[in-house]
C-alpha cells in the first residue's frame, strides 16, 4: 500500500523511525505472549461477511466458534453484526451488537453457561501508512448485558500490518499482521485481559481471504479462557455494492 497518509501528518516522515520501532515492538510483545504457553492451544474459528454499500457506508456479519482444545472442549460461539460509517479517509466509526455465549469447560457447551450475553458496542478505527506498513488503532467501548448483571468494558488495539508478494488487480496477496489489545473496565481492579495475535493473510481474490494465526490471552479474574492459546482461522468476504469504491489493497487486519 501506497503511503497516502503521511503526508497529510503532522508528524511526517519523521514519525517513521518510531513506527518501525512500534512495530517491531509490538511482534515482540506477541511473540512473548505466546511463548508462556501453559495449556494446549484451543481453536477460535471466524467467518465475517462485508458489505460495501458505498464510499462511506459498510455492514458486516461476523460468527464465532470456540474450543479450548484444538478441536475439542468447545465452550463459546458468538454471532453478531454492526454498521461502519468512514467518517474521513483514515477514520472510521462503527455500531455493533451481538450475542455472546460462554459455556462450562470440560467438554462440548457444557451447561450451565458460565455467561450469556448481549452487547452493544460503539467503536473507532484510526489507520495510518508509513511505507508498506499499516498501523490500526481501535478503540471500542461495550455496554455488556450478562447473565451476572450489567457491566462496562473498554478495549484499545494497536495493530500493524505489512503486505508482500507479486501485485496483481491492485493488491498484494500475502500480509503479515501482529496486533495487540487490552480490556479494561471502570471498576477495580480496572484491568481485565490482553490479547496477543501474529498472523498470515492470504488474499485469494480481492473479495476473499484466509487468515491463520496463533493468538494468546492473558486474563485477570475472568472466568472462561484464562490463560490460554489459540490458533486462529479466519474467513472473511468483502462485497460491494454498485456505487462502492475497491480500496487500492484490501485490510485483513480483522476478528472484531
Amino acid at each position: 500500500m501506497k503511503a497516502q497518509y503521511a503526508s497529510n501528518l503532522p508528524i511526517g516522515n519523521a514519525a517513521a523511525p518510531w513506527l518501525r520501532i512500534s512495530f517491531l515492538f509490538l511482534l515482540a510483545i506477541c511473540f512473548d505472549n505466546l511463548s508462556a504457553q501453559t495449556f494446549p492451544p484451543g481453536s477460535w474459528n471466524i467467518l465475517n461477511i462485508k458489505f460495501n454499500q458505498s464510499e462511506h457506508w459498510s455492514f458486516f456479519g461476523e460468527a464465532q466458534l470456540r474450543s479450548l482444545r484444538f478441536y475439542d472442549d468447545f465452550h463459546y460461539y458468538e454471532y453478531k453484526g454492526g454498521i461502519n460509517y468512514k467518517a474521513w479517509k483514515n477514520v472510521t466509526l462503527t455500531l455493533g451488537a451481538g450475542s455472546y455465549q460462554t459455556y462450562a469447560e470440560g467438554g462440548n457447551f457444557v451447561v450451565p453457561k458460565n455467561n450469556d450475553e448481549f452487547r452493544l458496542w460503539p467503536q473507532i478505527t484510526l489507520f495510518q501508512s508509513i511505507g508498506k506498513i499499516k498501523i490500526e488503532q481501535r478503540y471500542r467501548a461495550e455496554q455488556r448485558f450478562t447473565s451476572n448483571g450489567y457491566r462496562n468494558r473498554f478495549r484499545y488495539r494497536l495493530g500493524a500490518l505489512y503486505s508482500f508478494g507479486k501485485e496483481k488487480s491492485g493488491y498484494k496477496p500475502y500480509q503479515i499482521s501482529a496486533s495487540n489489545e487490552i480490556f479494561f473496565t471502570d471498576n477495580e481492579p480496572y484491568f481485565e485481559r490482553n490479547r496477543g495475535l501474529v498472523a498470515f493473510n492470504w488474499k485469494t481474490s480481492r473479495s476473499s481471504s484466509i487468515q491463520v494465526g496463533y493468538l494468546k490471552q492473558f486474563d485477570y479474574k475472568i472466568n472462561d479462557e484464562t490463560g490460554r492459546d489459540f490458533l486462529v482461522i479466519g474467513l472473511y468476504f468483502d462485497l460491494f455494492g454498485k456505487t462502492a469504491l475497491q480500496p487500492e489493497q484490501p485490510e485483513v487486519l480483522k476478528e472484531n
